[in-house]
């Protein structure tokens, strides 16, 4: 018949990504915030420290707000960030859920309006 070639590992060795619950949560978050007019555009950044998830207003500036995932800060400060435009860390912890908080209440805020 024809030869079959492995398909090639999606992750090199050693790298942090996001499994597939994390992810769809964060995409729906990101599809909630599109959908309220706020946010247009993303990009994932998967390296070998940390995997990050940028939301960006517009696609030429810089990101509204990063979620990073740093698996070597899970037992000291917690593997999850959230970090603002300007580089501070709004909020840190070890799940998911109530880092992404300040951004779900920050889209309750537009959707009332």
């Amino acid at each position: 018949m024809g030869i079959v070639t492995p398909f090639p590992q999606q992750r090199q060795p050693g790298q942090v990504g996001f499994d597939r619950a994390e992810l769809t949560r964060i995409l729906d978050l990101y599809g909630r915030m599109v959908a309220a007019g706020h946010w247009r555009d993303y990009a994932i950044d998967l390296g070998r420290d940390a995997a990050v998830f940028s939301a960006f207003r517009r696609a030429a500036e810089r990101p509204e707000f990063r979620i990073e995932k740093r698996p070597a800060l899970r037992n000291k400060q917690g593997m999850w960030a959230l970090v603002g435009e300007a580089g501070a860390i709004v909020k840190r912890g070890a799940e998911l859920g109530p880092v992404l908080a300040p951004v779900e209440r920050r889209l309750m805020k537009l959707v009332e309006e």
